[in-house]
């Protein structure tokens, strides 16, 4: 979503957004083209997304999110 007036949001990458379209949370690997390219947290496929759907992602979110990265973290092999 946008703001008329405003430009899209682009977070820098390795923080966390929210696609506005689903409301999936996801950390910004980068831009591919035109998209904004975000990675479940915890791993996984990337998906894209538009620019004008990317929003910050809250700090209620991003909490979450880094408690599934860490959890993912400690479940695997070393």
């Amino acid at each position: 979503m946008t703001v008329e007036g405003l430009e899209p949001c682009m977070p820098e990458p390795g923080t966390f957004a929210v696609d506005g379209r689903d409301g999936r949370v996801g950390r910004v690997m980068g831009r591919v083209g035109p998209y904004v390219q975000l990675r479940p947290p915890g791993g996984g496929a990337e998906w894209d997304c538009p620019p004008e759907a990317v929003r910050p992602a809250s700090p209620g979110l991003v909490l979450r999110a880094r408690v599934t990265e860490i959890n993912r973290e400690g479940r695997l092999p070393s």
